[in-house]
């Protein structure tokens, strides 16, 4: 299953870039991850991670674009006994607002899916089976891109839903992620 999202994901991509002006890009940095859950008896701490993955930078008008990604995003939470590794191949669809010779506001629905689940404490690792394979968030941000190519990127990803499979449990992905960006130009 998620071979095939991924899969689709891709082919969209290259379908809709072919149409309209396209500069590719790559693009990493540092997340800082935490799980939200209002009825956890114990409060979780943010876990810092990384980010690393591509985008499609698609100008729709002089001011507007559409830019999808593909990134590999570790993120979870970290507690007293340990830490919760979720990491994510997330597929984000932003729409981005362009002001200011390089400035950017993004904001737009991001498909995550779930690659590996564990636990790691100071004694052992045990994989978690109790998350489900995809989480649907939105995102928030803004960047910056210079005119050499490289540019700056600051984004807030809002799980929107329950990524566990437990009744009693409603953990929702919360992420801040700080990075930088190379857009190729033509």
């Amino acid at each position: 299953m998620k071979r095939i999202i991924i899969s689709a994901a891709l082919l969209l991509l290259i379908k809709v870039a072919s149409a309209q002006h396209v500069e590719y890009g790559i693009k990493g940095g540092v997340n800082f991850a935490n799980i939200k859950d209002d009825a956890a008896d114990s409060k979780a701490d943010a876990k810092t991670g990384f980010h690393l993955g591509g985008l499609a930078h698609i100008h729709l008008t002089r001011a507007f674009a559409v830019q999808p990604e593909l990134v590999y995003s570790t993120q979870g939470a970290e507690y007293n006994d340990g830490k919760l590794r979720l990491n994510y191949i997330n597929v984000p669809v932003l729409a981005q607002y362009m002001f200011a010779e390089g400035f950017r506001l993004q904001t737009g629905p991001q498909l995550g899916i779930l690659t590996t689940s564990n636990f790691k404490s100071d004694h052992s690792e045990t994989d978690v089976d109790n998350f489900s394979n995809a989480d649907f968030g939105w995102v928030f941000g803004a960047s910056y891109l210079s005119r050499s190519g490289l540019g700056v990127d600051a984004r807030y990803n809002m799980g929107l839903t329950d990524v566990t499979k437990s009744n009693t449990n409603d953990f929702k992905n919360r992420v801040w992620q700080l990075g930088l960006f190379y857009q190729f130009k033509h």
